[in-house]
């Protein structure tokens, strides 16, 4: 099977190839048809025999605790590549990745059911290390469109992002939501553009479709609305956060990043909103940043 995510293309192999039809339906509407002669930008063979100790680590990125799977992780370099391996229940399930290779290998499926979810955040990580050289970023923010053009919501969680663009639909009309929680942002022909994806949180929004960026947004919550665009050094750091925070401990990845990042700055504004949850706070993001 194929999957065209942000023109990104992922072809699946091994036993449980048809993804979508295996449980993870987020992946339907990104499906497409085989073109003879294009080359995937990511091929995922699951049900591969991996042993872990084949792998062994040579640098940890990043450890951490997946409640919402139950799951430990662990993000790490070995001596030619990406390893990424979730425990739970005893067992290692475990994503591997060579140096100079589009092909990323899973044992997700050998011998056993597949296990959507972990499956889900496994491809989630894999994929945005593939795009990462090629200019692809997975930001966590959630996307509206107005008028053909896109405005991502940014901030920590529970700052109200999902809030916002919600006010949005609710008060400025023809807004729609693309994404509400992990669209990728590319630049495409000079313009940076937000792209749906099979990631979107809570809120079952798997679009496939894509929007040139009209501006960032950064919320944070005040007593008051008020909103004003960020110079350059603090447009950066209004962005890095909402990127993979895996990334961030691997220079070849954080460098990746950093190089999109500051190609999609110099030509797309990025503002902070300081801003209560009412229809106030849309109109005045809309209008700042639409020109309305």
């Amino acid at each position: 099977m194929e999957y065209s995510i942000a023109n990104f293309i992922i072809r699946t192999e091994g036993r449980h190839h048809d993804i979508a039809a295996s449980g993870l339906r987020s992946f339907k509407p990104f499906e497409v048809a085989h073109c003879e002669g294009v080359a995937a930008d990511m091929v995922l063979r699951l049900d591969v025999p991996l042993n872990e100790e084949k792998y062994p680590t040579e640098r940890v990125i990043l450890e951490f605790d997946f409640e919402n799977l139950y799951a430990t992780c662990d993000l790490a370099r070995y001596a030619t590549g990406y390893r990424y391996t979730l425990y739970r229940n005893g067992k290692s399930y475990i994503f591997i990745k060579e140096d100079g290779s589009n092909i990323v290998k899973s044992n997700i499926g050998c011998g056993e059911k597949m296990d959507i979810s972990l499956l889900r955040f496994g491809i989630w990580i894999m994929f945005g290390i593939v795009i990462a050289p090629l200019g692809g970023i997975a930001i966590h923010s959630s996307v509206n469109v107005k008028d053909g053009k896109a405005l991502l919501c940014l901030g920590e969680s529970g700052t109200g992002k999902s809030t916002h663009t919600r006010l949005w639909r609710e008060n400025i009309e023809g807004s729609w939501l693309l994404n509400d929680d992990s669209p990728i942002i590319r630049m495409v022909e000079g313009k940076a553009v937000a792209f749906g994806s099979p990631w979107s949180g809570k809120t079952p929004c798997y679009i496939s479709d894509s929007a040139p960026i009209q501006g960032f947004l950064r919320l944070s919550q005040a007593p008051y609305n008020k909103i004003h665009r960020l110079s350059v050094l603090s447009a950066i750091g209004a962005l890095l956060p909402s990127c993979p925070p895996a990334f961030s401990n691997d220079t070849a990845l954080q460098d990746n990043i950093c190089d999109t990042l500051s190609e999609m700055i110099a030509c797309t504004p990025v503002y902070h909103l300081e801003c209560l949850p009412n229809a106030e706070a849309a109109q005045l993001s809309y209008s700042t940043i639409y020109g309305k």
